[in-house]
């Protein structure tokens, strides 16, 4: 669950765990122990990431041991009841954010969802076309300069321009709302998709954890699951495309930035990701963060400001080089989730995210939200 090398040893890791009889509780790891670390100071995550210094709340609050990490992966499964020991998605009251089409390569992957009005039969006809014209021509592309406008000229006159193209080459990039707050599942819970998508697959993604003053105060993992067939027939049906049920997946755990861990190795993170499907098929997928057209600092930046506040702060997905054109059926139709897939997204840093894949209607139906929190938190006198 949690990477095992020296360096990543050394980091600060903080998350949610939901204690049986209890409710939900903030914890931070020691060695193999899990400590719930929940007070007055911090009844919750954003309040956490509000402190002036979370390192120093998380290092100096004495807390209680409730389980080992091993038994709490043990008992963070797809199965876990309501009022079950197990991992919760790291966020709390933040809104969960989304940034989109970052990374060149799946920017020409959306112009063929786009081209193919969801249709994955005609994908890979309209692949070798578009990638006939465009080629490489956008790797390496400042999003907004005189070069990448340039572009853009040429893409209109050859009749290939897409909205896609525009957030992903234009100055503005494109950020979206992933999940309601709350709402997002945990490492080991089931991640839904929306039973009219026939064609969709896992986002394997840094999600960026930013205070109310625009302070990234760490990262963790997150599966943006994506419809490919809906959003593909037309970019307004983005929200119905990303916002369903178990569709949001966060974890294991938030890593805090501190001496051992910054911007620095955010951008230059290796996520690998793993579909394991109940049909004996194996997909593997690998997105580099080196190859991201904006810097991360900067998507932060355009979410948050003078032009929109988060007084709960946010979370931020980042995007994805990832886009699978593997045949897993028929050939030509590339690759889409089948109910039972295991998904495992890892980095050397931040550990490993599993779920598993269900419909969105046969997920457990969201029922603990900020109210049922609010309550919860005041009859536990830390409100």
């Amino acid at each position: 669950m949690l990477p095992n090398n020296n360096h990543a040893s050394e980091g600060t890791f903080v998350g949610r765990v939901w204690r049986p009889g209890i409710g939900p509780a903030i914890v931070t790891l020691r060695g193999d122990q899990v400590i719930d670390i929940t007070s007055k100071t911090a009844p919750t995550m954003r309040d956490l990431l509000e402190l002036a210094d979370p390192i120093a709340y998380v290092r100096d609050t004495e807390g209680t041991v409730i389980a080992t990490l091993p038994d709490l992966s043990s008992a963070s499964v797809e199965g876990a009841g309501k009022d079950d020991l197990r991992i919760l998605a790291p966020c709390d009251l933040q809104a969960v954010k989304a940034c989109g089409v970052t990374f060149a390569e799946s920017m020409v992957e959306r112009v063929i969802e786009e081209q193919a009005a969801g249709d994955a039969d005609r994908a890979e006809e309209i692949r070798a076309k578009v990638k006939e014209r465009i080629g490489d021509s956008l790797s390496g592309i400042t999003p907004g300069s005189d070069k990448a406008m340039e572009v853009k000229k040429i893409l209109i006159a050859e009749g290939l321009w897409s909205q896609y193209l525009e957030v992903g080459i234009g100055p503005d990039a494109e950020v979206f709302s992933k999940a309601q707050p709350m709402s997002s599942m945990g490492c080991g819970a089931a991640v839904g998709l929306h039973p009219i998508s026939n064609w969709n697959n896992p986002e394997p993604e840094i999600v960026l954890a930013v205070n109310s003053r625009g302070e990234i105060k760490g990262a963790a993992l997150g599966n943006d699951v994506n419809l490919r067939d809906v959003e593909g027939r037309s970019a307004l049906l983005l929200g119905k495309a990303k916002d369903n049920n178990a569709s949001c997946a966060i974890g294991p755990f938030v890593r805090l930035f501190d001496d051992s861990y910054g911007m620095e190795q955010v951008e230059t993170a290796e996520l690998t990701l793993k579909v394991t499907g109940e049909d004996g098929f194996i997909l593997n997928g690998h997105s580099s963060m080196t190859k991201i057209s904006r810097k991360p600092a900067d998507l932060a930046r355009q979410t948050c400001g003078r032009h929109h506040q988060y007084p709960d702060g946010f979370f931020l997905f980042l995007g994805t080089l990832f886009a699978p054109i593997q045949d897993r059926d028929n050939p030509g139709q590339g690759f889409t989730h089948k109910v039972g897939d295991l998904v495992e997204i890892s980095e050397p840093n931040l550990g490993t995210l599993t779920n598993t894949v269900r419909l969105s209607t046969e997920c457990p139906e969201w029922t603990f939200g900020t109210s049922a929190l609010m309550r919860n938190l005041a009859g536990r006198g830390l409100l």
